[in-house]
């Protein structure tokens, strides 16, 4: 069973993740042949404050 994450930063819509989620889903089932109900999608939002690379947070 596929379990994908998705980490990006916070403020994508509902709409946003549901056409997400359906565009995942489908290339999954197509490439991976497996079906819709076999994956799994997680989006963790996370806010800007806590997201650090290149030795500067992201909010900076």
């Amino acid at each position: 069973m596929p379990n994908i994450t998705i980490q990006w930063f916070a403020g994508r819509t509902t709409e946003q993740k549901r056409e997400l989620t359906r565009a995942i889903t489908e290339a999954v089932v197509k490439i991976g042949k497996t079906s819709p109900d076999q994956v799994h999608i997680v989006f963790q939002d996370v806010e800007k404050t806590n997201w650090g690379w290149n030795g500067k947070l992201a909010v900076d």
